[in-house]
């Protein structure tokens, strides 16, 4: 049974029961029935599907978003955002999917090869809580342009989320068992990796998690991509427009309640101009407005749980005990829930072990760096090589950023978002393969090479 946690109250909301291993077994034939018609219908019926899940998502936003508020605390606000971010998603792939699906001939030395993309199957995608829409739609838009069926592993605080998912794909038309959420605890992933009817598995998640899920896959030679946890560097340079990188950087620490994979969590400051950015940012965190998360003018509401508030409060400690200054911040709010401030650490040594760690919260390190091979260098003294920030209006200062940070992006003047049309996925411990555009479209389907001879059939 799984019991959902409003986290701005600490009361108890909906129970949901837990399938049990035949309900599982049934799921899964479901798909592979599913999956001998849908890997047959022309694109443009899959296009319009996904039109039609657009549709149902904008028409259905604000119960989407407040279904995310009460299970893992997510402000309205953020929660329509990310909503309507689902939506664009949908119709990014109804409308560029056939241009990604086109066949490629190429020549060859005995005649020509004709490279065409064929859907694989059933994929289990294993979703984590902090976008409970987006991370599951960065899979699923793709898995019903490829002409594969999706079956969903959610997070179990947010199964409100993955039901409600279910339903609107259903209402938008898309045949029986093309999406089915599946409400199991994580003990019961290794035996879907491992059953053959599934083709491959996708993760969101921790390193943890990334690490159980690649082994099962391993062991049964399913392919798998991985996006795992992020420790984002957000350097700035004399040449950066500090006002607004100041203002940037405090969105990344507070949206979502810091609970965003590659939202900046270290910031890299030049010392020339680390005491103007440290001050300008202080001051930004220190007037997040907190509060009911159902108030659209907040900024930030609670964390997703107790414990992982609790968790990022440790972090800080820990931080404080190797030596980290906490300038402000960083307490425990004393009322019902998984509340607590913004917080700005300094001083930390980048070698202690917490430095190296992912801090999934409200909280920020701030390193002075002296030059842009320090920052560089610091940048990349984590295991972590997700997403990156740089701030600089130097061409040769982005152009070592760009090439020198191990990262799977980078953005720059900007604040790191993920984007329908580009690819997302990180490097080192951060995961492996792509999700999004067709680099994620791909992912999962099977590059064909079909050859033809310059003589007719058959001689």
């Amino acid at each position: 049974m799984f019991q959902t946690i409003n986290p701005a109250t600490g009361e108890a909301g909906e129970s949901i029961p837990e399938l049990s291993a035949e309900d599982v077994d049934f799921a899964i034939q479901r798909a592979v029935t599913c999956f001998r018609s849908w890997r047959e219908t022309p694109i443009e019926k899959r296009t319009a599907l996904l039109a039609a899940v657009a549709d149902q998502f904008e028409k259905n936003k604000r119960h989407l978003a407040e279904m995310a508020t009460r299970e893992m605390g997510k402000t309205i606000a953020g929660g329509i955002a990310e909503v309507e971010k689902c939506a664009a998603a949908f119709r990014h792939f109804a409308e560029n999917g056939a241009a990604f699906l086109e066949l490629v001939r190429v020549e060859t030395a005995g005649g020509h090869a004709i490279a065409r993309w064929l859907p694989l199957g059933p994929v289990l995608a294993v979703m984590p809580w902090n976008f409970p829409y987006w991370q599951a739609v960065r899979f699923l838009a793709p898995a019903i342009l490829a002409g594969n069926v999706a079956l969903l592993k959610h997070a179990s605080s947010v199964q409100g989320c993955a039901a409600l998912m279910q339903q609107l794909v259903s209402a938008a038309g898309a045949p029986d068992g093309l999406f089915q959420n599946l409400p199991i605890k994580s003990d019961k992933v290794s035996g879907i990796i491992a059953d053959p009817r599934v083709v491959a598995v996708t993760l969101t998640g921790s390193e943890g998690a990334g690490v159980k899920v690649a082994e099962a896959a391993g062991r049964n030679l399913k392919k798998v991509v991985l996006e795992l946890g992020g420790s984002d560097p957000f350097i700035v340079m004399p040449s950066a427009d500090i006002d607004k990188a100041a203002s940037a950087a405090v969105t990344a620490r507070v949206q979502n309640a810091g609970q965003s994979c590659i939202c900046a969590k270290r910031m890299i400051v030049h010392a020339d101009v680390y005491d103007a950015f440290l001050e300008k940012f202080a001051a930004g965190m220190k007037a997040v407005k907190i509060g009911d998360p159902l108030d659209e003018s907040v900024v930030m509401g609670p964390l997703s749980s107790v414990e992982q508030r609790d968790a990022v409060l440790d972090q800080v400690e820990r931080a404080k005990a190797a030596g980290a200054t906490l300038l402000f911040g960083a307490e425990k709010i004393d009322r019902p829930g998984a509340w607590m401030t913004p917080g700005v650490l300094v001083g930390l040594d980048p070698e202690a072990d917490v430095a190296k760690e992912e801090v999934f919260g409200p909280v920020a390190t701030v390193f002075k760096a002296a030059d842009i091979d320090e920052a560089i260098a610091l940048a990349n003294a984590v295991p972590f090589g997700l997403g990156s920030s740089v701030w600089s209006s130097d061409e040769a200062e982005i152009e070592r950023f760009a090439r020198d940070i191990a990262a799977g992006m980078t953005a720059v003047n900007a604040l790191l978002a993920s984007a329908p049309e580009a690819p997302f996925g990180g490097v080192k411990r951060s995961g492996h393969g792509r999700e999004l555009g067709p680099w994620g479209l791909h992912e999962f389907m099977n590059l064909k090479a079909v050859m033809y001879g310059e003589g007719k059939a058959g001689d």
